[in-house]
């Protein structure tokens, strides 16, 4: 545990100092020409500079948040400045956040990343009506911060394996026809990549104000969405930025997200 703190001190460190460049980068567009349309698109801790590129090659500016301490003071300030917010892979999310008790399996995240996630999704849904997309965890967060269950292993609870780290894993996904999802990419049936041992926990898990958008052929829920047809809150559990920029059809979604909080810049 003390490795693991020391590691995240380090990891945070370096998170911090991206982030400022961030701001820094995003209040110097606002200066330079009248304003830019580039939106700024935060990006809630930071595990790999994928989602760095994938954001910036999508034609956003990426911002990471430090989440030194767990502290959560400028949650408010992010959701004023910042045009959308991306969350990214990691960890689990303690199964107490659901009300149940943690299977084996489960490898919790840091704390203060913990406490900073849960807080800035939460606040995002709650209070924003900006674009989010989660990734992986990112989208588990946004599933049981709207009052959602996980499936706490797959292997385990449905005997399928979605994630095997000596052996990359792609299997098909099919999307729902009448979703936001298969609108962006324009098709129902492709290969994804598979590095999760968890997602939603069926229909009877979906948080609140959400719906299935895309399953594996297990029948294993590989994304959800809102239920409200005006906002940009999508959630998937492989990876689209690892496959960019050579897969084109995942760089569908990453550019849809970026065009959507474009959308809200344009109206401040």
């Amino acid at each position: 545990m003390k490795t693991q703190t020391r590691r995240s001190l380090i990891f945070s460190a370096g998170v911090l100092v991206a982030g400022l460049l961030g701001f820094q980068v995003g209040r110097q567009s606002d200066t330079i020409g009248g304003g830019s349309d580039a939106p700024l698109i935060g990006i809630a801790s930071l595990t790999s500079d994928t989602y760095v590129r994938a954001i910036r090659d999508s034609g956003g500016i990426p911002v990471v948040l430090p989440n030194t301490d767990g502290s959560v003071d400028k949650i408010d300030e992010y959701l004023e400045r910042l045009d959308g917010l991306l969350m990214p892979g990691g960890a689990d999310i303690p199964p107490s956040e659901y009300g149940e008790e943690t299977h084996e399996t489960v490898k919790l995240l840091d704390d203060e990343r913990f406490l900073f996630e849960k807080a800035i999704c939460t606040a995002w849904i709650e209070r924003s009506d900006k674009p989010m997309l989660g990734i992986c965890l990112g989208s588990q967060w946004i599933n049981v911060a709207s009052g959602g269950s996980l499936i706490q292993d797959i292997p385990s609870e449905l005997g399928a394996i979605h994630r095997d780290p000596e052996n990359p894993i792609t299997h098909p996904v099919t999307l729902e026809l009448d979703t936001r999802l298969a609108e962006i990419f324009g098709e129902t049936v492709f290969d994804v990549n598979s590095l999760h041992h968890q997602a939603v926990d069926g229909e009877n898990g979906l948080g609140k104000n959400l719906r299935v958008a895309a399953r594996a052929p297990d029948g294993v829920v590989e994304a959800t969405e809102t239920t409200d047809p005006d906002r940009f809150l999508i959630g998937v559990q492989w990876h689209p930025e690892k496959l960019m920029p050579e897969d084109q059809r995942q760089a569908k979604l990453l550019k849809a997200f970026v065009e959507a909080a474009a959308e809200v810049r344009k109206k401040r």
